[in-house]
C-alpha cells in the first residue's frame, strides 16, 4: 500500500481520473452522486483496499473496486494497478442505445448542424439512405 492510507473519497476519485478535477469529484460527493455500501458519501470521506464505489455519471451507473488508495494523480496507463472497472454490460449498453437512436445524437460543443448535416438527420429520422 502506498505511504498514506488516509485518502479522500474525492482525490482518489481524481487521481484515478474518474472525474477531470477535484473539484468535480466534490460536488458529485456533495450531490449524492457517489455511493459506497449504499450511503451517499461526503468529499472527506476515508477510503480502503476492496470498497465498491458506485459513480452517477447520468446515463450510466458506473461501478468500481479499489485496489490500492493514492492520493496523487497517475497515468491513464496506470490506472488499473489502483481501480478496477467492474461496471455491468447493460450499463455499457445504454451509452451504446443513447448513440444509435434516432434522436440525432450530437456532441456537447459541436455547434448547430451545417445545412448537409441537417438534411443528413432527416433522412435518418425517414429511414432513408445517407449517401
Amino acid at each position: 500500500m502506498s505511504g498514506k492510507e488516509n485518502i479522500r473519497i474525492d482525490k482518489f476519485l481524481w487521481a484515478v481520473r474518474i472525474f477531470k478535477t477535484r473539484s468535480l469529484a466534490s460536488d458529485a460527493c456533495r450531490k449524492g452522486k457517489i455511493i459506497i455500501n449504499n450511503i451517499q458519501v461526503k468529499p472527506s470521506r476515508i477510503i480502503t483496499v476492496n470498497e465498491t464505489i458506485i459513480v452517477k455519471k447520468l446515463p450510466l451507473v458506473y461501478s468500481y473496486s479499489v485496489t490500492e488508495p493514492i492520493e496523487n494523480r497517475v497515468s491513464a496507463k496506470l490506472v488499473h494497478l489502483y481501480v478496477n472497472d467492474i461496471t455491468p454490460e447493460e450499463e455499457r449498453a445504454k451509452l451504446l442505445n443513447r448513440e444509435l437512436s434516432g434522436f440525432g445524437y450530437r456532441n456537447k460543443g459541436s455547434g448547430r448542424p451545417t445545412k448537409k448535416e441537417r438534411r443528413n438527420i432527416d433522412r435518418l429520422n425517414e429511414g432513408l439512405d445517407i449517401s
